[in-house]
């Protein structure tokens, strides 16, 4: 059993809940002993490809069937491959996380880079958040690599650093790429490998299917031959290198410089600020690097931490001994702070915050006191802050959200398309107010599920906007298209396309002045392209980082200390000095079964179950948008199923109905609604957007919530052929936007001199 001692009662009864239901023939399991620090080898065997059968095949594990749903994930995951592990018992390959398949996986990794770059010394890094087990899961990624040649880079004293810092040092030490072990803000039992390629940027599909069919022929191979070993390496191989980490401080000092090139330009405020800004580290790995980041900015003094010490169970954050229809089971939240549930009467609540306890914690703290929550591997950044009681009706009118402290304070809490137009906003005031605004035109990076305020915004500066699909990786896919232009015709206009098929003029030289997603990740670019030491050059990062987030938000915290203003009255103001009309934004996230179901079996068929809801839901709308597409039915005749699968809405100003490459968008003229489904789990997201708060959030419910249905008229206008085909369809026009204009050229590894 883990070694790891409950902290608190929750925690037992999940530990309790994992025991009870691992069967004796896992809990039994002796693999893969790295506690064994010498090199030894495991051999894998052809039974260990078939189920588990006690009398017929005692050393089976399934693992033709998790390598089934593995692929499918990797194929079109758009954060890692995540999935829920057995806390306590990590071999369990019944789980989709498991330390044989991160071994299977590591090894095919490995092995395609051999292929790639023979004779070549290849570097990866690898890193962690705090999570059950991931000490154990890197210290197997760097075996397995050490065991085939390849170095790979671990922090000092394989402690835990940010998926943001790994990102940064795979493109700025020019390394092969990397390996995170994380599942950002996911519930505790939940983990994920995020797969970082040579730009520091998650895989694309293509790269993952690269390292899928390699495990195919390691499993192809243990059939025919019976078995095929596998090599581990030493613990203190000398291939696994902390002594480079150790010299560049753990990447901190380049980050800072990267920093002070960009967003940390002009703190002179922040170090005259007299007020504290709260960070909220929700117990995972922001404090030990983004502590060090504020002191070499000179800025520490300036923040008030909570939940600092490293927990893989969050301080309880977010975890309930009541499910939300109030039956008495453990259950998760996540530590998303901006998820919204509802009690048995209706009521809506913040469960994530309201179970960090802030009427206790920020009971001293002054009116005003900004609070900045970040995730587990602090990618996220949410935007809070304490008002006076007497604002409220302001905010109801504004759409922006608080919860009581006590009788006199209330603490706002800001979405991410609240908090990041507030952060924009004030990013390119501080480019005018010095004078650079002009030096190039500007261009920002949002997913299609994000605000419309964020595009009005956008066109009222003159600043062109590239709407792609949810997830981080996209928005560095266009970065690359940007920068290849940029590289081969520098005095040239750059174009590019859009999810929406949109050719977009970003003008000559242009520089990203913000790059984003509604879900709380962010980036900003710096005046200069940032350059690795070999060479490359690039227009922004490529993963979302709440401590750039983090510098902003302070920087804005103090100017409005000096004005005298709060947040909301900041974005009140951005409202009416940009006209923007979609002041309001919504997401519904329906799930369709409990992740934190203890039972591996029940989970799994809950989540089959689960899926196929999802997929009704989504083909519902995706058939009709790639009925459009394809020529097969008019605007007009897909508005007529609508208007009578839908008694309650009205669709008479439906403009467009597009597949925007991970879900169906319906642009109205007055807002937007887009249906997304999960592509890795049972769940649906509906977002919407628009001037009427009341009328989008019935339209996120309503769509968001149809069981996906066909009625006789959706029959009637959609064939079955093209009903059955619609995913292909939309996967092949995914995979056109994708490589159109994409950078082919081949990572060339440098001679490297750190």
């Amino acid at each position: 059993m883990n070694k790891r001692v409950p902290s608190c009662e929750l925690e037992k009864e999940l530990f309790k809940n994992v025991y009870d239901k691992t069967p004796e023939y896992i809990k039994n399991l002796d693999l893969l002993n790295f506690d064994n620090e010498n090199e030894f080898t495991f051999k894998l065997k052809k039974e260990h490809l078939y189920p588990y059968d006690e009398k017929n095949n005692p050393e089976g594990l399934n693992l033709l069937d998790w390598f089934k749903n593995y692929s499918k994930e990797a194929k079109v995951s758009t954060a890692g491959i995540r999935g829920p592990q057995n806390i306590l018992y990590p071999q369990d390959t019944r789980f989709p996380i498991n330390l044989v398949g991160i071994v299977l996986a590591t090894l095919a990794k490995a092995l395609v880079a051999r292929e790639k770059y023979q004779g070549k010394e290849i570097i990866k890094l690898a890193g962690s958040e705090v999570r059950y087990n991931s000490e154990l899961y890197l210290d197997a990624i760097a075996r397995i690599q050490a065991a085939q040649g390849i170095k790979t880079l671990t922090p000092v004293e394989r402690k835990t650093i940010p998926i943001w810092l790994a990102s940064f040092l795979a493109f700025k030490l020019d390394l092969v790429g990397g390996e995170y072990i994380t599942s950002s803000h996911g519930i505790s039992v939940k983990t994920a490998t995020k797969d970082l390629n040579s730009q520091g940027s998650q895989y694309l599909p293509e790269e993952s299917l690269e390292f899928v069919n390699k495990i195919q022929e390691i499993f192809d191979e243990t059939e025919k031959n019976g078995s095929y070993e596998i090599k581990v390496a030493s613990k203190n191989n000398p291939l696994i290198d902390e002594e480079i980490m150790k010299k560049l401080n753990d990447g901190i000092d380049l980050y800072v410089e990267y920093l002070k090139s960009g967003v940390a330009q002009n703190l002179d405020k922040l170090h005259k600020m007299e007020s504290k800004i709260v960070i909220e580290c929700v117990g995972g790995c922001a404090y030990r690097t983004l502590s060090r980041v504020l002191d070499k900015l000179g800025i520490s003094d300036k923040y008030i931490w909570h939940n600092t010490e490293e927990d893989p169970f969050f301080h309880s954050i977010g975890k309930y001994d009541t499910d939300p229809k109030g039956n008495k089971v453990f259950y998760d939240y996540s530590v998303d702070a901006t998820v919204l549930a509802k009690r048995p009467n209706g009521e809506k609540y913040f469960p994530v915050i309201e179970s960090l306890h802030y009427e206790e914690f920020l009971k001293n703290s002054p009116l005003g006191t900004i609070v900045l929550i970040t995730d587990p591997d602090h990618d996220r950044l949410t935007v809070c802050q304490i008002e006076a009681v007497g604002n409220t009706p302001a905010l109801d009118d504004y759409g922006i959200s608080y919860i009581q402290l006590d009788e006199e304070r209330i603490l706002t809490v800001y979405t991410a398309n609240q908090a990041f137009l507030m952060l924009m906003n004030y990013r390119v005031k501080q480019l005018k107010s010095q004078g650079k605004f002009k030096d190039h035109p500007r261009f920002m990076i949002k997913t299609t599920a994000s605000a419309l305020s964020w595009d009005e915004w956008a066109k009222h500066h003159g600043i062109k906007v590239v709407n792609v699909p949810v997830g981080f990786k996209e928005i560095a896919n266009i970065m690359k298209k940007v920068e290849l232009q940029i590289r081969e015709n520098p005095d040239k206009n750059v174009f590019v396309d859009d999810v929406f098929g949109n050719t977009i003029n970003l003008g000559v030289q242009p520089r990203l002045i913000f790059g984003g997603e509604e879900s709380g990740g962010m980036i900003m670019g710096p005046e200069e392209l940032i350059e690795s030491l070999a060479g490359r050059k690039a227009v922004a990062m490529r993963e979302k980082s709440a401590t750039e987030a983090i510098i902003v938000a302070s920087a804005l915290a103090a100017k409005l200390e000096e004005d005298n203003k709060t947040l909301s009255e900041y974005l009140i103001e951005i409202f009416d000095e940009n006209n923007i009309i979609a002041k309001y934004d919504v997401r519904e996230d329906i799930s369709y079964y409990n992740e934190s179901e203890p039972d591996i079996e029940k989970l799994k068929q809950a989540k089959v179950e689960g899926e196929k809801q999802r997929t009704k839901n989504d083909l519902f709308y995706l058939s009709l948008a790639i009925s459009i597409r394809e020529n097969l039915a008019t605007l007009d005749a897909v508005k007529k199923v609508l208007n009578s699968s839908f008694a309650e809405l009205s669709f008479d100003n439906l403009k467009a109905v597009k597949f925007v490459g991970d879900g169906t968008y319906l642009e109205f003229t007055d807002k937007y609604v887009e249906i997304r489904p999960s592509g890795t789990d049972a769940k649906t997201k509906a977002y919407a957007g628009g001037e009427n708060l009341e009328e989008i959030s019935k339209f996120a419910r309503v769509l968001g919530n149809y069981s996906g249905e066909r009625t006789e008229l959706h029959k009637e206008l959609i064939s079955d052929e093209l009903y059955d085909n619609a995913k292909d369809l939309a996967l092949k026009d995914y995979l056109e936007f994708v490589d159109k204009g994409a950078d082919t050229q081949e990572f060339v590894i440098p001679e490297y001199k750190f």
